[in-house]
Protein backbone atom coordinates (compact mmCIF):
# COMPACT_ATOMS: atom_id res chain seq x y z
CA UNK A 1 0.00 0.00 0.00
CA UNK A 2 2.99 2.30 0.40
CA UNK A 3 3.79 2.30 -3.32
CA UNK A 4 1.24 4.99 -4.14
CA UNK A 5 2.02 6.97 -1.00
CA UNK A 6 5.70 7.09 -1.92
CA UNK A 7 5.00 7.83 -5.58
CA UNK A 8 3.34 11.06 -4.49
CA UNK A 9 6.53 12.08 -2.64
CA UNK A 10 9.13 11.03 -5.21
CA UNK A 11 10.44 14.57 -5.72
CA UNK A 12 10.86 15.35 -2.02
CA UNK A 13 14.52 15.89 -1.05
CA UNK A 14 14.08 14.89 2.60
CA UNK A 15 11.40 12.20 2.62
CA UNK A 16 11.58 11.37 6.32
CA UNK A 17 8.63 11.01 8.65
CA UNK A 18 10.27 13.52 10.98
CA UNK A 19 10.63 16.12 8.22
CA UNK A 20 6.96 15.85 7.29
CA UNK A 21 5.91 15.91 10.94
CA UNK A 22 7.94 19.05 11.66
CA UNK A 23 6.25 20.74 8.71
CA UNK A 24 2.76 19.93 9.97
CA UNK A 25 2.13 17.13 7.47
CA UNK A 26 0.36 13.98 8.64
CA UNK A 27 1.60 11.25 6.32
CA UNK A 28 -0.35 8.16 5.40
CA UNK A 29 2.05 6.17 7.57
CA UNK A 30 1.20 8.39 10.54
CA UNK A 31 -2.52 7.98 9.91
CA UNK A 32 -2.14 4.21 9.71
CA UNK A 33 -0.14 3.99 12.93
CA UNK A 34 -2.54 6.34 14.73
CA UNK A 35 -5.47 4.13 13.74
CA UNK A 36 -3.74 0.95 14.94
CA UNK A 37 -2.72 2.60 18.21
CA UNK A 38 -6.17 4.16 18.71
CA UNK A 39 -4.81 7.67 19.08
CA UNK A 40 -5.30 11.05 17.43
CA UNK A 41 -3.20 11.44 14.26
CA UNK A 42 -2.28 15.02 15.13
CA UNK A 43 -0.92 13.95 18.51
CA UNK A 44 1.15 11.27 16.81
CA UNK A 45 2.48 13.79 14.29
CA UNK A 46 3.53 16.05 17.14
CA UNK A 47 5.40 13.21 18.87
CA UNK A 48 7.23 12.26 15.66
CA UNK A 49 8.19 15.90 15.14
CA UNK A 50 9.69 16.09 18.66
CA UNK A 51 11.53 12.77 18.37
CA UNK A 52 9.45 11.03 21.04
CA UNK A 53 8.05 8.51 18.56
CA UNK A 54 9.55 7.04 15.41
CA UNK A 55 7.99 5.33 12.41
CA UNK A 56 10.84 3.33 10.83
CA UNK A 57 9.88 3.09 7.17
CA UNK A 58 12.59 3.20 4.50
CA UNK A 59 11.22 4.65 1.26
CA UNK A 60 12.52 1.56 -0.61
CA UNK A 61 10.63 -0.94 1.55
CA UNK A 62 7.28 -0.58 -0.16
CA UNK A 63 5.66 -3.76 1.20
CA UNK A 64 6.22 -2.58 4.77
CA UNK A 65 3.17 -2.14 7.01
CA UNK A 66 3.81 1.01 9.10
CA UNK A 67 4.35 0.73 12.85
CA UNK A 68 5.44 3.15 15.54
CA UNK A 69 7.85 3.00 18.47
CA UNK A 70 7.41 5.40 21.40
CA UNK A 71 6.40 5.62 25.04
CA UNK A 72 2.84 6.69 24.28
CA UNK A 73 2.30 3.67 22.00
CA UNK A 74 2.04 0.00 22.88
CA UNK A 75 5.41 -1.53 23.73
CA UNK A 76 6.96 -3.26 20.72
CA UNK A 77 9.30 -6.23 20.47
CA UNK A 78 12.16 -6.95 18.09
CA UNK A 79 13.32 -10.34 16.86
CA UNK A 80 16.97 -10.91 15.98
CA UNK A 81 17.77 -13.35 13.18
CA UNK A 82 20.83 -13.79 11.02
CA UNK A 83 23.38 -16.27 9.73
CA UNK A 84 26.80 -16.86 11.23
CA UNK A 85 30.04 -17.89 9.55
CA UNK A 86 29.41 -21.49 10.64
CA UNK A 87 25.65 -21.87 10.38
CA UNK A 88 22.50 -21.01 8.41
CA UNK A 89 21.80 -19.41 5.03
CA UNK A 90 19.09 -17.67 2.99
CA UNK A 91 16.33 -20.28 3.40
CA UNK A 92 16.87 -20.67 7.14
CA UNK A 93 16.83 -16.92 7.74
CA UNK A 94 13.68 -16.37 5.67
CA UNK A 95 12.03 -19.14 7.70
CA UNK A 96 13.05 -17.37 10.93
CA UNK A 97 11.66 -14.12 9.51
CA UNK A 98 8.29 -15.71 8.72
CA UNK A 99 8.10 -17.26 12.18
CA UNK A 100 9.01 -13.89 13.71
CA UNK A 101 6.17 -12.17 11.88
CA UNK A 102 3.69 -15.01 12.57
CA UNK A 103 4.24 -14.86 16.31
CA UNK A 104 4.16 -11.10 16.59
CA UNK A 105 7.57 -9.48 16.14
CA UNK A 106 7.07 -5.78 15.41
CA UNK A 107 10.52 -5.38 13.84
CA UNK A 108 13.23 -7.84 12.81
CA UNK A 109 16.97 -7.28 12.82
CA UNK A 110 19.16 -9.13 10.32
CA UNK A 111 22.40 -9.71 12.18
CA UNK A 112 23.96 -11.97 9.55
CA UNK A 113 27.73 -12.30 9.62
CA UNK A 114 28.26 -15.22 7.24
CA UNK A 115 27.29 -16.27 3.72
CA UNK A 116 26.00 -13.97 0.98
CA UNK A 117 24.95 -11.08 3.20
CA UNK A 118 23.43 -8.99 0.43
CA UNK A 119 21.30 -11.86 -0.86
CA UNK A 120 20.16 -12.81 2.64
CA UNK A 121 19.13 -9.21 3.32
CA UNK A 122 17.45 -8.83 -0.07
CA UNK A 123 15.27 -11.88 0.56
CA UNK A 124 14.48 -10.86 4.13
CA UNK A 125 13.30 -7.39 3.06
CA UNK A 126 11.38 -8.85 0.12
CA UNK A 127 9.49 -11.21 2.43
CA UNK A 128 8.97 -8.80 5.32
CA UNK A 129 5.99 -6.62 6.16
CA UNK A 130 7.77 -5.30 9.28
CA UNK A 131 10.73 -2.90 9.41
CA UNK A 132 14.14 -4.54 9.02
CA UNK A 133 17.12 -3.31 11.03
CA UNK A 134 20.81 -4.12 10.64
CA UNK A 135 24.16 -3.51 12.29
CA UNK A 136 26.20 -2.29 9.27
CA UNK A 137 29.58 -2.88 10.91
CA UNK A 138 29.02 -6.63 10.48
CA UNK A 139 28.92 -6.36 6.70
CA UNK A 140 31.65 -3.75 6.64
CA UNK A 141 34.06 -6.15 8.36
CA UNK A 142 32.78 -9.06 6.28
CA UNK A 143 33.53 -7.13 3.08
CA UNK A 144 36.92 -5.62 3.99
CA UNK A 145 38.17 -8.82 5.60
CA UNK A 146 39.67 -7.36 8.75
CA UNK A 147 39.01 -4.49 11.13
CA UNK A 148 42.41 -3.02 10.20
CA UNK A 149 41.15 -2.46 6.64
CA UNK A 150 38.13 -0.42 7.65
CA UNK A 151 38.01 3.05 6.14
CA UNK A 152 35.33 5.72 6.42
CA UNK A 153 34.59 5.73 2.64
CA UNK A 154 34.07 1.94 2.72
CA UNK A 155 31.91 2.29 5.81
CA UNK A 156 29.68 4.92 4.18
CA UNK A 157 29.42 2.89 0.98
CA UNK A 158 28.13 -0.16 2.86
CA UNK A 159 25.67 1.95 4.85
CA UNK A 160 24.23 3.51 1.71
CA UNK A 161 24.00 0.15 -0.07
CA UNK A 162 21.93 -1.21 2.80
CA UNK A 163 19.74 1.90 2.75
CA UNK A 164 19.13 1.39 -0.97
CA UNK A 165 18.12 -2.22 -0.26
CA UNK A 166 15.38 -0.99 2.09
CA UNK A 167 16.77 -1.30 5.62
CA UNK A 168 14.58 0.82 7.90
CA UNK A 169 16.94 1.29 10.85
CA UNK A 170 20.66 1.00 11.52
CA UNK A 171 22.33 0.20 14.79
CA UNK A 172 25.51 2.22 14.76
CA UNK A 173 27.98 2.34 17.63
CA UNK A 174 28.84 6.03 17.43
CA UNK A 175 28.70 6.88 21.14
CA UNK A 176 31.72 4.85 22.23
CA UNK A 177 34.58 7.36 22.33
CA UNK A 178 38.30 6.74 22.63
CA UNK A 179 38.36 8.51 25.99
CA UNK A 180 36.11 5.82 27.49
CA UNK A 181 38.64 3.02 27.04
CA UNK A 182 40.08 3.31 30.61
CA UNK A 183 36.56 2.86 32.00
CA UNK A 184 36.26 -0.51 30.28
CA UNK A 185 39.33 -1.81 32.10
CA UNK A 186 37.50 -1.50 35.42
CA UNK A 187 34.80 -3.95 34.39
CA UNK A 188 34.37 -7.61 35.19
CA UNK A 189 33.30 -8.47 31.61
CA UNK A 190 34.68 -5.60 29.55
CA UNK A 191 32.86 -5.09 26.22
CA UNK A 192 30.14 -7.63 25.31
CA UNK A 193 28.74 -5.79 22.29
CA UNK A 194 30.09 -7.20 19.02
CA UNK A 195 29.95 -3.79 17.38
CA UNK A 196 31.49 -2.18 20.43
CA UNK A 197 34.39 -4.63 20.54
CA UNK A 198 35.10 -4.03 16.85
CA UNK A 199 35.13 -0.26 17.39
CA UNK A 200 37.46 -0.66 20.37
CA UNK A 201 39.85 -2.74 18.26
CA UNK A 202 39.84 -0.13 15.47
CA UNK A 203 40.44 2.78 17.85
CA UNK A 204 43.26 1.01 19.66
CA UNK A 205 45.04 0.01 16.46
CA UNK A 206 44.67 3.40 14.77
CA UNK A 207 44.84 5.68 17.83
CA UNK A 208 41.96 7.62 16.31
CA UNK A 209 38.40 8.48 17.31
CA UNK A 210 35.50 6.12 16.59
CA UNK A 211 34.90 6.38 12.81
CA UNK A 212 31.12 6.28 13.26
CA UNK A 213 31.39 9.32 15.52
CA UNK A 214 33.78 11.07 13.12
CA UNK A 215 31.52 10.46 10.10
CA UNK A 216 28.22 10.97 11.92
CA UNK A 217 27.11 13.90 9.75
CA UNK A 218 27.71 11.88 6.58
CA UNK A 219 25.71 9.00 8.04
CA UNK A 220 22.85 11.41 8.79
CA UNK A 221 22.83 12.54 5.15
CA UNK A 222 22.35 8.96 4.00
CA UNK A 223 19.62 8.31 6.55
CA UNK A 224 17.75 11.47 5.59
CA UNK A 225 17.89 10.54 1.90
CA UNK A 226 16.16 7.16 2.39
CA UNK A 227 14.36 7.73 5.71
CA UNK A 228 16.45 5.27 7.67
CA UNK A 229 16.05 5.61 11.44
CA UNK A 230 19.07 5.35 13.69
CA UNK A 231 19.18 2.97 16.62
CA UNK A 232 22.09 4.43 18.54
CA UNK A 233 23.91 1.37 19.82
CA UNK A 234 25.13 0.87 23.36
CA UNK A 235 28.62 -0.48 22.76
CA UNK A 236 29.26 -0.38 26.50
CA UNK A 237 26.10 -2.06 27.68
CA UNK A 238 26.74 -4.19 30.77
CA UNK A 239 27.18 -7.89 30.02
CA UNK A 240 26.71 -8.90 33.65
CA UNK A 241 24.87 -7.38 36.58
CA UNK A 242 28.21 -6.58 38.25
CA UNK A 243 28.92 -4.01 35.52
CA UNK A 244 25.43 -2.50 35.42
CA UNK A 245 24.94 1.26 35.66
CA UNK A 246 28.70 1.90 35.75
CA UNK A 247 30.66 4.90 34.49
CA UNK A 248 31.30 3.33 31.07
CA UNK A 249 27.61 2.72 30.40
CA UNK A 250 26.47 6.15 31.60
CA UNK A 251 29.26 8.03 29.80
CA UNK A 252 28.22 6.49 26.50
CA UNK A 253 24.54 7.18 27.19
CA UNK A 254 25.28 10.90 27.54
CA UNK A 255 26.94 10.91 24.12
CA UNK A 256 23.99 9.02 22.62
CA UNK A 257 21.74 11.84 23.82
CA UNK A 258 23.98 14.41 22.12
CA UNK A 259 23.96 12.37 18.89
CA UNK A 260 20.18 12.08 18.99
CA UNK A 261 19.84 15.85 19.15
CA UNK A 262 22.24 16.20 16.20
CA UNK A 263 20.18 13.71 14.21
CA UNK A 264 16.95 15.58 14.89
CA UNK A 265 18.41 18.76 13.40
CA UNK A 266 18.82 16.75 10.15
CA UNK A 267 15.27 15.31 10.38
CA UNK A 268 16.54 11.79 11.09
CA UNK A 269 14.51 9.62 13.44
CA UNK A 270 16.32 8.10 16.42
CA UNK A 271 15.89 5.55 19.16
CA UNK A 272 18.40 4.81 21.91
CA UNK A 273 19.63 1.32 22.73
CA UNK A 274 19.96 0.28 26.35
CA UNK A 275 21.27 -2.45 28.62
CA UNK A 276 21.93 -5.42 28.86
CA UNK A 277 22.28 -7.10 32.24
CA UNK A 278 20.78 -4.99 35.05
CA UNK A 279 19.70 -5.97 38.58
CA UNK A 280 15.93 -5.79 38.92
CA UNK A 281 16.09 -2.92 41.40
CA UNK A 282 18.09 -0.75 38.96
CA UNK A 283 15.91 -1.19 35.86
CA UNK A 284 13.49 1.66 36.54
CA UNK A 285 16.28 4.13 37.30
CA UNK A 286 18.03 3.18 34.04
CA UNK A 287 14.84 3.97 32.12
CA UNK A 288 14.48 7.32 33.89
CA UNK A 289 18.12 8.26 33.27
CA UNK A 290 17.69 7.70 29.54
CA UNK A 291 14.66 9.98 29.50
CA UNK A 292 16.69 12.77 31.08
CA UNK A 293 19.92 12.36 29.08
CA UNK A 294 18.28 11.63 25.72
CA UNK A 295 15.26 13.95 25.83
CA UNK A 296 12.82 11.04 26.00
CA UNK A 297 13.82 9.50 22.67
CA UNK A 298 12.33 5.98 22.34
CA UNK A 299 14.34 3.52 24.44
CA UNK A 300 15.06 0.09 22.89
CA UNK A 301 16.45 -2.35 25.45
CA UNK A 302 18.02 -5.80 25.27
CA UNK A 303 16.07 -7.56 27.98
CA UNK A 304 17.34 -6.41 30.35
CA UNK A 305 18.42 -9.61 32.10
CA UNK A 306 18.21 -9.19 35.90
CA UNK A 307 20.32 -12.27 36.66
CA UNK A 308 23.31 -13.94 35.02
CA UNK A 309 22.49 -17.57 35.84
CA UNK A 310 19.52 -18.27 33.57
CA UNK A 311 21.49 -20.06 30.84
CA UNK A 312 19.09 -22.10 28.72
CA UNK A 313 16.14 -20.10 30.06
CA UNK A 314 17.29 -16.56 29.39
CA UNK A 315 14.13 -15.84 27.36
CA UNK A 316 12.35 -16.05 30.73
CA UNK A 317 15.05 -14.07 32.54
CA UNK A 318 14.84 -11.38 29.89
CA UNK A 319 11.04 -11.29 29.86
CA UNK A 320 11.00 -10.67 33.61
CA UNK A 321 13.40 -7.75 33.25
CA UNK A 322 11.65 -6.59 30.08
CA UNK A 323 8.31 -6.33 31.87
CA UNK A 324 9.79 -3.91 34.39
CA UNK A 325 11.61 -2.00 31.65
CA UNK A 326 8.46 -1.59 29.57
CA UNK A 327 6.44 -0.57 32.63
CA UNK A 328 9.14 1.99 33.46
CA UNK A 329 9.24 3.54 29.99
CA UNK A 330 11.02 1.33 27.44
CA UNK A 331 9.40 1.62 24.01
CA UNK A 332 10.71 -1.62 22.50
CA UNK A 333 12.16 -4.84 23.90
CA UNK A 334 14.77 -6.78 22.00
CA UNK A 335 13.90 -10.40 22.51
CA UNK A 336 16.27 -12.94 23.97
CA UNK A 337 15.99 -16.63 23.10
CA UNK A 338 16.78 -19.75 25.16
CA UNK A 339 20.05 -19.91 23.20
CA UNK A 340 21.32 -16.56 24.55
CA UNK A 341 25.01 -16.89 25.50
CA UNK A 342 24.97 -20.48 24.19
CA UNK A 343 24.59 -20.56 20.40
CA UNK A 344 22.82 -19.44 17.22
CA UNK A 345 19.02 -19.58 17.67
CA UNK A 346 17.00 -21.83 15.38
CA UNK A 347 13.38 -21.33 14.33
CA UNK A 348 12.03 -22.96 17.52
CA UNK A 349 14.18 -20.67 19.69
CA UNK A 350 12.94 -17.61 17.77
CA UNK A 351 9.34 -18.57 18.50
CA UNK A 352 10.05 -19.07 22.21
CA UNK A 353 11.84 -15.74 22.48
CA UNK A 354 9.15 -13.78 20.67
CA UNK A 355 6.23 -15.12 22.69
CA UNK A 356 8.03 -14.59 26.01
CA UNK A 357 8.65 -10.94 25.16
CA UNK A 358 5.18 -10.38 23.69
CA UNK A 359 3.88 -11.47 27.10
CA UNK A 360 6.25 -9.03 28.83
CA UNK A 361 5.26 -6.12 26.60
CA UNK A 362 1.55 -6.88 26.94
CA UNK A 363 1.70 -7.08 30.72
CA UNK A 364 3.28 -3.63 30.80
CA UNK A 365 0.72 -2.25 28.33
CA UNK A 366 -2.13 -3.47 30.52
CA UNK A 367 -0.52 -2.03 33.66
CA UNK A 368 0.02 1.32 31.94
CA UNK A 369 -3.53 1.44 30.59
CA UNK A 370 -2.50 1.51 26.93
CA UNK A 371 -5.54 1.69 24.67
CA UNK A 372 -6.66 -1.64 23.29
CA UNK A 373 -4.48 -3.72 25.61
CA UNK A 374 -6.73 -5.06 28.37
CA UNK A 375 -9.68 -5.74 26.05
CA UNK A 376 -8.02 -8.90 24.78
CA UNK A 377 -7.69 -10.17 28.37
CA UNK A 378 -11.36 -9.51 29.02
CA UNK A 379 -12.31 -11.37 25.84
CA UNK A 380 -10.15 -14.31 26.94
CA UNK A 381 -11.90 -14.39 30.32
CA UNK A 382 -15.28 -14.59 28.65
CA UNK A 383 -14.12 -17.32 26.29
CA UNK A 384 -12.75 -19.37 29.19
CA UNK A 385 -15.86 -18.99 31.31
CA UNK A 386 -18.03 -19.98 28.34
CA UNK A 387 -15.79 -22.93 27.37
CA UNK A 388 -15.24 -21.46 23.91
CA UNK A 389 -12.03 -23.35 23.23
CA UNK A 390 -11.47 -22.13 19.67
CA UNK A 391 -11.88 -18.53 20.78
CA UNK A 392 -9.35 -19.13 23.57
CA UNK A 393 -6.84 -20.43 21.03
CA UNK A 394 -7.47 -17.43 18.78
CA UNK A 395 -6.93 -14.91 21.57
CA UNK A 396 -3.71 -16.52 22.79
CA UNK A 397 -0.37 -14.92 21.94
CA UNK A 398 0.62 -18.34 20.55
CA UNK A 399 -2.61 -19.96 19.24
CA UNK A 400 -0.76 -23.00 17.89
CA UNK A 401 0.79 -23.81 21.26
CA UNK A 402 -2.50 -23.34 23.14
CA UNK A 403 -4.32 -25.72 20.79
CA UNK A 404 -1.42 -28.18 20.84
CA UNK A 405 -1.47 -28.42 24.64
CA UNK A 406 -5.25 -28.79 24.77
CA UNK A 407 -5.25 -31.49 22.11
CA UNK A 408 -2.48 -33.55 23.71
CA UNK A 409 -5.07 -35.23 25.93
CA UNK A 410 -8.40 -34.34 24.27
CA UNK A 411 -7.68 -34.28 20.52
CA UNK A 412 -11.14 -35.26 19.26
CA UNK A 413 -13.15 -32.42 17.77
CA UNK A 414 -16.10 -33.17 20.04
CA UNK A 415 -14.07 -31.91 23.01
CA UNK A 416 -13.98 -28.42 21.50
CA UNK A 417 -17.57 -28.20 22.77
CA UNK A 418 -16.86 -29.82 26.12
CA UNK A 419 -17.38 -27.90 29.35
CA UNK A 420 -14.15 -29.17 30.87
CA UNK A 421 -10.49 -29.84 30.08
CA UNK A 422 -8.28 -32.77 31.05
CA UNK A 423 -7.07 -31.01 34.20
CA UNK A 424 -10.35 -31.16 36.17
CA UNK A 425 -12.56 -33.38 34.06
CA UNK A 426 -16.36 -33.06 33.91
CA UNK A 427 -16.97 -33.30 37.68
CA UNK A 428 -14.44 -30.93 39.19
CA UNK A 429 -14.36 -27.92 36.84
CA UNK A 430 -14.68 -24.77 38.93
CA UNK A 431 -16.04 -22.78 35.97
CA UNK A 432 -18.82 -25.29 35.40
CA UNK A 433 -19.69 -25.46 39.08
CA UNK A 434 -19.61 -21.66 39.34
CA UNK A 435 -21.97 -21.28 36.39
CA UNK A 436 -24.45 -23.64 38.07
CA UNK A 437 -24.18 -21.66 41.28
CA UNK A 438 -24.81 -18.41 39.39
CA UNK A 439 -27.93 -19.84 37.75
CA UNK A 440 -29.40 -20.88 41.07
CA UNK A 441 -28.15 -18.02 43.24
CA UNK A 442 -31.21 -15.81 42.82
CA UNK A 443 -33.64 -18.57 43.83
CA UNK A 444 -31.38 -19.54 46.68
CA UNK A 445 -31.32 -15.96 47.95
CA UNK A 446 -35.14 -15.70 47.85
CA UNK A 447 -35.49 -18.91 49.81
CA UNK A 448 -32.87 -17.78 52.29
CA UNK A 449 -34.68 -14.46 52.87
Amino acid sequence: MRSQWLKNRKNDKTPTQMYYAKNGIITEEMRYVAKIEQMDAEILRSEVARGKTIIPANINHTNLVPMGIGRSLKCKINSNIGSSSVSSGVEEEVEKLKISIKYGADTVMDLSTGGDLNEIRTQIIKNSTVPIGTVPIYQIIHDVGSIENLTIPQMLKTIENQAIQGVSYFTIHAGFLLEFMPLVAKRKMGIVSRGGSLMATWMMKNHKENPFFTAFDEILEICAKYDVSLSLGDSLRPGCIYDASDAAQISELKILGDLARRAWTKNVQVMIEGPGHVPFNEIASNMQLERVLCDDAPFYVLGPLPTDIGAGYDHITSAIGGTMAAFSGASMLCYVTPKEHLGLPNAKDVREGIVAHKIAAHIADVALGKKGAIERDHAMSEARYNFDWNKQFELSLDPDRAKEYHDETLPQEVFKDAEFCSMCGPKFCAYKISREISKNSCEFYKEYK
